[in-house]
C-alpha cells in the first residue's frame, strides 16, 4: 500500500518526522512535488514560471544583441 502525504516543513515536529522518514531509504520514497501537484488551473509552479522567465528574458537580449 502507497501512503502520499504533503508535509510543511516550516513546523519543527514535522522537520523531525521528515528526517525519521529520509533515514528509512528502503521503506520509504520522499518525493518533492507538491507544487507542481497543487498548481491551480490556470496558475504556473514557481520551477515553470522561472524557466519562463528565463526564456523570454533570453529571447529579449538576443533581440537588442546583448546575447
Amino acid at each position: 500500500m502507497i501512503h502520499t502525504v504533503c508535509l510543511d516543513d516550516e513546523y519543527v515536529d514535522v522537520k523531525k518526522l521528515s528526517n525519521e522518514i529520509q533515514s528509512k531509504k528502503k521503506e520509504v520514497e520522499i518525493v518533492n512535488s507538491y507544487e507542481k501537484l497543487f498548481a491551480s488551473e490556470g496558475y504556473m509552479t514557481k520551477e515553470d514560471f522561472w524557466e519562463e522567465a528565463d526564456k523570454r528574458i533570453i529571447n529579449v537580449c538576443k533581440k537588442y544583441g546583448v546575447l
